[in-house]
């Protein structure tokens, strides 16, 4: 798949950038000419550029400080300071971005569908292929519109700019409908991972098309309908085979793309197709130009005791003043701390010192420092740092949007939901997990009878939370569950390097506000609605 990019891609990317302009967004002159469709390989450019807009790694990094698990310090990168702090109105520029973005996909989506037909020296079994993977990239690219604005203009055919203002929008449960009716009829069609040729990894499978099921229906609390979707991936070979990655720490580096575990995949091609956010995430001492985006205290507290203890219970062994001991192996995976052993490219490794005064180099560059450009909160990120990465970190490296640890942790909560999670699907779900992270500890691996219902609740959740971290997935758990009004109402902390008597010494980064009234949806874009004042508002944002 990753070779595919290489073909045509950056001059339809220009072609298509150029002629896109609010919803209508048409390349008409170029995908829709009648000259144009003469060949598969044409078809093919089409569908590649579908394949590019599928999601964005800036808002796939950048969704996460969003939520309470991290803080975006530098500038408003894709909105995120705005957004998570409650100070944003309908013209805030990532709206409209995400607004655009989805729409963007959805035409070239369109477009190929409404012209694929005309090429007559075709392979059918080809073609029919080609247009389930325009119709599943059709489909999620309307689950995040839906996921974030409710109703949105459903469009299962290209438009013209004249319609463009007068439409108006599709209720949700329209959309709904859509969505899960066109994954269904796709998963039929596609091929699965094991029926795809090396060359053609990173393709649309069939497993992903049930993935993404489960993860719509989750978002709609169908429990039942989570269930099915994750039993079709879990017990089932017609729709692919996968299983957890042996390692944890392995799962995120280019030696280990396309695993088992990975079901849906934003793909990338060192040297064509890069991202390069780490650039800003990473400790300065590394190469890193600033930090912009660092994890919260408040993720870096929900991981637990190698015990399977929470640090706040009594008999955990938590010790404020040596505080990543012990501790999910996940969190080192994960997030840079105080003392943290950082290996670089080519092997190099050193340590990273962020504690004021800490640094006995005396160059200080990790350190925290109040409106300097290192961490905003006294933490780094390390989940996702290429080792292998080029000039000012960009990494060809894939970015995982479904993988088999979601399917499992779906699975669990659904299961959950239903009727109190029993021994068995706990050893499936949570302990497998566990397992896989590094914990060893029977009180961790082990169900727990005694639990209730509730307490099991907010295990699976934690669970999500800390298997997840880094991958943009909290924002819509905290959204769903309708907990965003109680943890993103108030101060986001950083490490425990501000004064005694504040917090006990936990940094306070950002204040922040969430209104339940009216934030659980986006409001439509102010240049939308002046376009095409049919769109209607949201609740709460006139």
């Amino acid at each position: 798949m990753k070779s595919l990019y290489n073909s045509g891609l950056a001059i339809l990317l220009t072609i298509f950038f150029m002629g896109c302009k609010e919803l209508d967004l048409a390349p008409e002159n170029s995908f829709t000419d009648l000259t144009y469709w003469t060949s598969e390989a044409k078809a093919q450019s089409v569908l590649n550029t579908a394949y590019a807009q599928m999601f964005s790694p800036g808002y796939f990094f950048y969704n996460e400080a969003l939520s309470d698990n991290a803080y975006n310090g530098r500038g408003d990168a894709e909105g995120a300071a705005s957004l998570a702090s409650g100070t944003y109105d309908p013209s805030l520029g990532r709206i409209q971005g995400e607004w655009n973005f989805h729409y963007q996909g959805i035409k070239t989506c369109n477009i190929l569908l409404d012209n694929i037909d005309r090429i007559a020296e075709m392979d059918e079994t080809r073609r029919e292929r080609m247009k389930a993977e325009a119709r599943f990239l059709r489909a999620f690219q309307h689950f995040q519109l839906m996921t974030w604005f409710g109703d949105v203009p459903l469009l299962d055919k290209d438009i013209k700019i004249e319609e463009t203002r007068t439409i108006t929008r599709t209720p949700r449960a329209q959309v709904l409908a859509f969505i899960l009716d066109e994954l269904e009829s796709v998963a039929g069609i596609l091929p699965s991972n094991m029926e795809y040729s090396e060359a053609e990894r990173g393709k649309i499978t069939k497993g992903a098309a049930i993935a993404l099921k489960a993860r719509v229906l989750l978002y709609e609390s169908d429990w039942e309908g989570v269930i099915t979707e994750c039993e079709r991936l879990m017990n089932n070979t017609e729709f692919g085979s996968y299983s957890l990655h042996p390692s944890y720490s392995g799962l995120f580096l280019p030696a280990n793309e396309y695993n088992s575990e990975d079901i849906l995949s934003l793909q990338f091609v060192p040297q064509f197709r890069t991202w390069s956010q780490y650039f800003d995430f990473a400790p300065l001492s590394t190469g890193a130009r600033l930090n912009a985006m660092a994890p919260t205290q408040e993720l870096v507290d929900s991981y637990l005791m190698l015990n399977g203890s929470s640090i706040n219970d009594a008999g955990a062994g938590f010790d404020e003043n040596d505080p990543y001991a012990n501790r999910d192996p996940r969190l080192t995976h994960t997030v840079v701390y105080h003392g943290f052993e950082w290996n670089g490219a080519n092997g190099g490794s050193h340590t990273i010192y962020i504690e004021p005064g800490s640094d006995p180099n005396g160059d200080a560059l990790d350190e925290f420092v109040s409106g300097s450009s290192s961490t905003t909160t006294g933490y780094y990120w390390r989940k996702y740092f290429d080792p292998t990465h080029q000039e000012g970190f960009a990494s060809g490296l894939n970015l995982m949007l479904i993988r088999y640890a979601d399917v499992l942790l779906m699975y669990a909560e659904a299961r959950n939901e239903i009727s109190k999670l029993s021994a068995g699907e706990w050893d499936l779900t949570i302990r497998e997990l566990r397992a896989r992270a590094g914990f060893a500890d029977a009180a961790a691996l082990n169900y727990n009878p005694a639990r209730s219902q509730d307490e099991i609740r907010a295990i699976i959740r934690n669970e999500r939370r800390v298997e997840l971290a880094m991958e943009g997935l909290r924002i819509f758990d905290i959204r769903r569950w309708r907990t965003a009004e109680h943890v993103l109402n108030g101060w986001a902390h950083g490490a425990q390097f501000g004064p005694a008597e504040i917090d006990n010494g936990y940094l306070r980064v950002n204040e922040r506000t969430f209104d339940k009234s009216k934030h659980y949806l986006w409001p439509v874009p102010r240049d939308e609605r002046n376009l095409n004042p049919n769109l209607g508002q949201n609740p709460g944002w006139d």
